[in-house]
């Protein structure tokens, strides 16, 4: 089974020029703690609560502090027409719980996470998968 097959579609982005406030105030709308940084429809990188808190809280930016400058860059991203298992195994090797989806012209087309693998995959590879993610840092 593919990705595609899958994953999210309706994926809310934010533009890299939109301020720290207005992500925060969408993510509580849509109550996510990450949500894609896309320019267009290139994945830029993905801002979560956590990037605001310590990258703009905690240094005591201004709430009109863009989004790209406490945003995670060099985001990790499988293909919409990769298996199912070749994701978990991303997942399990990065210990990633969600990953960006994009199309072979790198372009973001949604997000899959741990869960849907969960929801149709065999029961051992999305345990194996969970077990992998959540060890303490391995050494490569």
């Amino acid at each position: 089974m593919k990705i595609s097959e899958i994953m999210s579609r309706d994926v809310a982005t934010v533009r890299p020029d939109e301020t720290i406030q207005a992500v925060a105030q969408r993510m509580a709308q849509i109550d996510a703690g990450v949500i894609p940084v896309c320019d267009g429809e290139r994945l830029e990188g993905v801002v979560t609560d956590r990037d605001i808190v310590v990258r703009a809280v905690s240094e005591g930016r201004s709430f009109q502090t863009p989004v790209s400058e406490v945003m995670t860059s060099g985001v990790e991203y499988c293909y919409e027409d990769d298996d199912i298992s070749e994701a978990a195994d991303r997942m399990a090797e990065l210990q990633v719980r969600r990953l960006a989806v994009l199309d072979r012209d790198q372009r973001l087309v949604g997000i899959v996470a741990l869960g849907d693998v969960a929801r149709q995959a065999k029961d051992k590879v999305t345990g194996q998968t969970l077990e992998e993610i959540s060890e303490p840092n391995r050494q490569a």
